[in-house]
C-alpha cells in the first residue's frame, strides 16, 4: 500500500545564495564549503548526502545558526536569517536531551521557556509524545531510555516547539541497523502527519533513498552541490525493488564512497 506524503506548495522557503564558509587553521584559511546556491521548497524532506567529513553537519549548524557565514547568505521567507530563529528546530546526532528531566520535562522544556501555560504545553507535548510512540514513558528519565527511544525524545522535543523547519543531523547514524530502519519508517510516517519542511545529514546511501524527496549531493571538502536527484518513488519505498536499486549503485557510484564506509 502506498502511502499519501504531503505535497509540497512550490512555495521557496530557504534560500542558500553564494553560500561559503571558511575556519581559520594554523596554515591560514580552510575552506569548507564553497559558493552553495540551493532552494528548498515548503514541506519538502530534502537530504543532504556525502562523504563523511564533506561538510554537511557544517551546513546544517549554519542553518541552524549555531555557525557564522563566511560568505554569501541564508534567506527564510526572504529574510536573511541571524542567529537562531525559532522558525527552525534541530535534532542532533547525539540526542542531547537534558538528563535531570523526564521525557515530559525534555520534550515541554522549549513552550515552558517561552512562558506557556502549564495545561497547554503539557497537552502539546503529550501529543507529540504520543505521536513518536512514547505514551507511558512521560515519567521515564533519558538513562532509563533506549538509543532509539532516546531519538523519539529529541524528535518529539523539536517538534513541540512548532518550528516550520525540522534540521536533522545525522539522527540515527549510531543506532544498529533494525532500530535505524524503524526509526526512518518513523520519521517518514511524523513528516507526511506533520507537513513541515525537513533538512535531513546522512552518509548512508539506502536511508537517503529511503526518507528524501529530493538528494543533494556535495562533493569532498570544499563542498560544492555536486548534483540533484528528484526521488519519485512511491511511499513507504521498498529497498530491495529494482528501481531503488538501480538509484542506489548510480548514487554510490557518483560519490565515490569508501569500501566499508556507509
Amino acid at each position: 500500500m502506498v502511502s499519501t506524503k504531503p505535497v509540497t506548495t512550490d512555495k521557496t522557503i530557504i534560500k542558500l545564495e553564494n553560500l561559503s564558509k571558511s575556519f581559520q587553521v594554523d596554515q591560514g584559511e580552510a575552506l569548507i564549503l564553497d559558493d552553495i546556491n540551493l532552494a528548498i521548497e515548503e514541506n519538502e524532506f530534502l537530504v543532504l548526502f556525502g562523504a563523511g567529513q564533506c561538510g554537511k553537519t557544517t551546513l546544517l549548524k549554519m542553518l541552524a545558526g549555531l555557525e557564522s557565514i563566511t560568505d554569501g547568505q541564508i534567506v527564510i521567507e526572504d529574510k536573511p536569517l541571524v542567529g537562531m530563529d525559532p522558525r527552525v528546530g534541530m535534532v542532533y546526532q547525539t540526542t542531547a536531551l537534558f538528563p535531570w528531566l523526564t521525557v515530559m520535562g525534555n520534550v515541554e522544556f522549549g513552550p515552558k521557556a517561552r512562558g506557556v501555560s502549564k495545561k497547554e504545553r503539557r497537552e502539546k507535548a503529550q501529543y507529540y509524545i504520543d505521536l513518536v510512540g512514547l505514551n507511558s514513558f512521560e515519567k521515564h528519565f533519558p538513562v532509563m531510555l533506549s538509543g532509539g527511544m532516546q531519538q523519539r525524545v529529541g524528535i518529539a522535543r523539536a517538534y513541540c516547539n512548532d518550528p516550520e523547519i525540522i534540521l536533522m543531523d545525522e539522527p540515527f547514524g549510531h543506532l544498529d541497523a533494525q532500530t535505524r530502519y524503524m526509526m526512518e519508517e518513523e520519521v517518514e510516517k511524523i513528516w507526511e502527519k506533520e507537513k513541515r519542511t525537513v533538512i535531513f545529514v546522512t552518509n548512508n546511501i539506502e536511508e537517503a533513498l529511503y526518507l528524501a524527496d529530493r538528494i543533494v549531493i556535495l562533493t569532498e571538502c570544499p563542498a560544492k552541490i555536486k548534483k540533484e536527484y528528484k526521488i519519485d518513488l512511491p511511499r513507504p519505498r521498498n529497498l530491495v525493488s529494482p528501481d531503488f536499486l538501480e538509484l542506489r549503485e548510480e548514487i554510490s557510484a557518483l560519490v565515490e564512497l569508501r569500501e566499508g564506509a556507509e
